[in-house]
C-alpha cells in the first residue's frame, strides 16, 4: 500500500502495551489503506501524535499496530481573510501557531506539552488551557473535520465556512474520542487576531468565590482567570487580560482583587501540567471553586487550572500506594459530585483507581462505540466502561 511501515520497538509501547508495528501514512488515503488492512486482518491500531499523553488512560487491551501521524504535519489551507485554518492532524500546537502569527493570527487554544502535542491529539483527548474561559474549547472552535473510520472510510464533516455546521456532526463526537472512534486525519478551525498587548494580574492571595466570581464577570473582559496552589495552602491568582488597554484594564481589576503585580509576563507555571504521572481532572462550578480548592488540598493534591470556566488539574503531590490512591479519589469525588462537579483520572500507573466513576451517558457511548467500531479494532479498553 506504498505506507512506510518498521517493526516496533520498547519505546513505541502504549502504556507499557507494545505494538507489533508502527505505521507513518502521509496523507488521508495512506490512513484508509493501513486501516482497511488492519481490518481484513483484525489488527488493533492506536493512533498517536506527539505522544505526550499516550499514558493517560488505560492500556489498550491490545496493540497490533502503532498509527505514527507525525508525518501528517502540513498546514493546507489559511484562508487569512476568512479567519479558518485547514492542518493535517500531526502539526504539533506550537507549529501552527508559528504559522498562523505571520499572519497576525491565532487558534486560540493553549493546551499543555505545546511544543509536542499535534492537532489531533488535542483533539482526541479534549484538553483545554487557561483561556477556553473566553474563546472555548476544541470542540467549540473546530469547524471541520476529516476522519477515516476503523474499516477505512474516509468521512469529513462540516467544512471551512464557521456557519456550516449540518448534518451528523463527527467533529463533537471525535473530540474526546481517545482515538476509540477512527482516526482525526485534517481538522479545521475557527481563528482569532493575535491580541496586541497582554497583561497579566498576578497576586498571591487567599480567595473567595465572590471575588473570583467578579473577576470573570468584570467588563474589563479578562480571558482568563486561573489559580495555582501547589501545596494545599498557599494560593496564587492570575488573570489575563488581552487587546488595547491591556494594561489599564488590569488595573483595574487589581481594585477588584485588592491585590496583585501587573506583568506583561505569564507566570512560569501558567497553562503548565508538571508531574502527570497522577493526574486527575477536576469540573466544578465556578461559585464552589474554594470548595473544590480546599477538598483537593485536603486529599493530597496540587490544584493549578481555571477559576472561571470551573476546571482544574490536579496533581498528586507525594508518591502513594495503589490502595491509597483508589481511597483518596473515591472521597474525593463524593465531596465534588456533592458540589454539582467530577473528578476524572486522566493518568495512573494502578489499575485498581476507578477513574471515571457513574457515567451516566455509559449506554449511549457503548452503543456509538458499537457503530462505528463493532471489531473494537481501535485502541480497545482504552475509555470509559472498557470502550
Amino acid at each position: 500500500m506504498g505506507v512506510t511501515v518498521r517493526q516496533a520497538d520498547a519505546d513505541d509501547a502504549v502504556n507499557g502495551v507494545p505494538p507489533r508495528w508502527v505505521a507513518l501514512p502521509e496523507t488521508v488515503e495512506e490512513v484508509s489503506a493501513v486501516l482497511r488492512t488492519c481490518a481484513e486482518r483484525d489488527l488493533a491500531v492506536v493512533p498517536a501524535g506527539g505522544g505526550t499523553k499516550l499514558h493517560w488512560g488505560p492500556p489498550p487491551e491490545r496493540c497490533d499496530v502503532l498509527l505514527d501521524m507525525c508525518c501528517m504535519n502540513a498546514v493546507l489551507e489559511h484562508a487569512a481573510g476568512d479567519l479558518v485554518v485547514r492542518a493535517q492532524a500531526g502539526v504539533t500546537m506550537d507549529a501552527l501557531a508559528a504559522a498562523l502569527a505571520d499572519k497576525g493570527q491565532e487558534l486560540a487554544l493553549d493546551p499543555p506539552f505545546a511544543e509536542y502535542t499535534t492537532v489531533g491529539g488535542t483533539l482526541a483527548t479534549a484538553t483545554a488551557g487557561p483561556r477556553a474561559f473566553r474563546y472555548g474549547t476544541a470542540r467549540d472552535l473546530l469547524i471541520g473535520i476529516t476522519v477515516v473510520l476503523p474499516d477505512g472510510t474516509i468521512a469529513k464533516s462540516g467544512g471551512k465556512v464557521v456557519k456550516n455546521v449540518a448534518g451528523y456532526d463527527l467533529g463533537k463526537l471525535f473530540t474526546g474520542s481517545q482515538g476509540t472512534l477512527g482516526v482525526i486525519a485534517e481538522a479545521t478551525f475557527r481563528l482569532h487576531p493575535l491580541a496586541a498587548d497582554r497583561r497579566w494580574l498576578v497576586a498571591e492571595t487567599e480567595v473567595s468565590d465572590d471575588v473570583l466570581l467578579r473577576l470573570a464577570a468584570s467588563q474589563t473582559e479578562p480571558s482568563a482567570v486561573e489559580i495555582d496552589c501547589p501545596d494545599g495552602k498557599n494560593t496564587t491568582v492570575a488573570v489575563l487580560v488581552e487587546g488595547s488597554a491591556a494594561e489599564a484594564r488590569a488595573v483595574a481589576l487589581r481594585e477588584v482583587l485588592g491585590d496583585g503585580t501587573v506583568t506583561a509576563e505569564a507566570p512560569e507555571w501558567w497553562g503548565l501540567i508538571l508531574r502527570d504521572e497522577v493526574l486527575l481532572e477536576a469540573r466544578f462550578p465556578p461559585a464552589r471553586t474554594v470548595e473544590a480548592l480546599a477538598a483537593a488540598g485536603e486529599a493530597g493534591f496540587s490544584f493549578r487550572g481555571s477559576a472561571a470556566a470551573g476546571r482544574a488539574y490536579l496533581e498528586s503531590r507525594d508518591d502513594v500506594p495503589e490502595d491509597e490512591l483508589a481511597a483518596t479519589v473515591t472521597r474525593l469525588r463524593a465531596r465534588l459530585e456533592a458540589l454539582g462537579g467530577r473528578v476524572t483520572v486522566l493518568a495512573t500507573p494502578y489499575e485498581g483507581v476507578d477513574r471515571w466513576g457513574q457515567v451516566s451517558a455509559l449506554p449511549l457511548m457503548r452503543r456509538i462505540k458499537e457503530r462505528f467500531d463493532p471489531g473494537r479494532r481501535m485502541s480497545p479498553g482504552r475509555f470509559v466502561g472498557g470502550i
